[in-house]
């Protein structure tokens, strides 16, 4: 896949589905700083947008904190709570919407998720704008078709010990000291 210094980059992150995955496939944290550093590359990056749902927890403002200091426009949407209690929060129509917007300024779109619901936006990316679209997620929990659709796919679960935290298993195969070694 073409990747060169001087193609403008923009990365748009499903939080909410990548937060799951990493919970449910590893009990562990995804370090979104490491994803972004590493999807980017040596090119330019012309903005990074993480979208989120607010579900007033305790600790999620110091996620999204979080999140904006490691380089990402954070864009919040608040959980809607229907009657009965079934819950609603996702984000594929805004940021398809703001993937596309942003197209004209791109030579390479980097979606950040492994739901299924974003391949007529990468077909549509590559086709009607000419980008290059990538995927970075879970191959465990990433759709097939998704997979197929794209230029590249970036597999976090080849290289976990980069991009978790908190995890025995993320700790495996990392390069970081661990405890009592020298």
């Amino acid at each position: 896949m073409l990747k060169h210094a001087d193609q403008r980059v923009g990365i748009f992150v499903d939080v909410s589905n990548m937060y799951h995955s990493a919970k449910n496939l590893y009990s562990a944290r995804l370090n979104f700083k490491k994803v972004l550093e590493e999807a980017v590359g040596p090119r330019k990056l012309i903005r990074s947008i993480a979208y989120v749902v607010r579900s007033n927890t305790p600790e999620e403002e110091a996620f999204f904190d979080a999140l904006d200091k490691s380089g990402f426009e954070v864009k919040l949407k608040e959980l809607q709570i229907f009657p009965g209690g079934m819950k609603k929060g996702d984000w594929d129509v805004g940021l398809s919407m703001d993937a596309i917007k942003m197209a004209s300024k791109l030579d390479s779109v980097i979606l950040v998720t492994g739901d299924g619901d974003y391949v007529p936006l990468v077909s549509y990316l590559k086709e009607n704008k000419g980008c290059q679209v990538e995927v970075v997620s879970f191959s465990k929990t990433t759709s097939q078709k998704l997979i197929e659709a794209c230029d590249f796919f970036m597999d976090i679960e080849e290289r976990k010990g980069i991009f978790l935290f908190d995890t025995k298993e993320s700790r495996e195969g990392s390069n970081a000291p661990r405890r009592g070694r020298r």
